[in-house]
């Protein structure tokens, strides 16, 4: 196996583009060290991204935030501008793993492993996020909400990598939450799980709206008539009701031995109707 590890975007793309046989990258590679352990993939080359600067920083960008492809969900929690921004995406993060995996696993990581129950992603797609790709052919951008095509399948072309996540700016009066249901208290997998994300306009009603399901599906997903439903309210019961039952009818899950079809339904109606009222309260709507 040939290990390359570049310094320079520029250079990490050149070793994908000139690498033969299986490529694989590493960022914290808790997902990657495991599946070859494991005898899951051997990998003819792995370019490790962690000596690349750029992708080790948390930044200011347009008004939001550039979280560079090496940074660790641990780094995202000590960063007290993008948690005062960004609490749901932090706390999404900050479920992956135990203590000792947050100090190495990344958002990127766990959005290119494109697991339906990946914990970063619904709280990333209700933020409204963009992938920063960069390959042979230059820049481009994604909503993270497009970048999963299926389970462990990604919209990434050949040779590319995901430099960062960026983060749009925060208006006044914004909140975002995120919650998951498993069956453990910690380290473990989402059953089922919803993030949202809102602003308030006047008088506390909800001016803007995004929600997210995540593990209900073959990828995370947008839920627009939840969404919908929130705004012009200030979350009423009956624009709860209409949430729930839009987060109800979003829902297209797997029936297994962690969870049957029908209870993954009820469960994601409950969580997206809990999500919203922490989001609210955080933007500062009074219940």
């Amino acid at each position: 196996m040939q290990y390359i590890a570049p310094e320079k975007i520029s250079d990490a793309v050149e070793a994908l583009s000139q690498a033969k046989g299986s490529v694989h990258l590493l960022a914290g590679g808790s997902d990657l060290l495991v599946r070859m352990k494991g005898g899951f993939i051997e990998p003819d080359v792995v370019v490790d991204v962690k000596r690349i600067k750029s992708m080790g920083k948390i930044k200011k960008a347009g008004g939001g935030f550039s979280v560079g492809g090496a940074v660790s969900c641990a780094e995202m929690g000590d960063n007290d501008a993008l948690k005062k921004a960004w609490p749901g995406v932090v706390e999404a993060a900050q479920l992956i793993g135990s203590d000792q995996i947050q100090g190495r696993c990344t958002v990127v990581g766990n959005m290119c492993n494109a697991s339906p129950a990946a914990d970063s992603v619904p709280a990333l797609i209700a933020a409204d996020a963009q992938a920063v790709i960069q390959g042979p052919k230059g820049e481009r951008r994604i909503s993270v909400a497009k970048f999963a095509k299926g389970p462990g399948q990604t919209s990434l072309k050949a040779k590319e990598l995901v430099e960062a996540v960026e983060l749009p700016k925060r208006p006044a009066k914004s909140g975002d939450a995120y919650l998951r249901f498993i069956p453990r208290t910690e380290m473990d997998i989402a059953v089922v799980s919803a993030a949202v994300s809102l602003t308030l306009g006047a008088k506390g009603v909800v001016r803007e709206a995004r929600v997210a399901l995540g593990a209900v599906a073959p990828t995370a997903k947008l839920v627009p008539a939840a969404a919908k439903a929130l705004i012009g309210s200030k979350l009423d019961d009956a624009a709860l009701e209409k949430l729930a039952a839009a987060c109800a009818a979003a829902c297209a899950p797997i029936d297994d031995k962690r969870g049957t079809i029908k209870f993954r339904t009820r469960v994601a109606s409950v969580l997206g109707r809990r999500a919203a009222l922490i989001a609210y309260e955080r933007a500062g709507g009074k219940l």
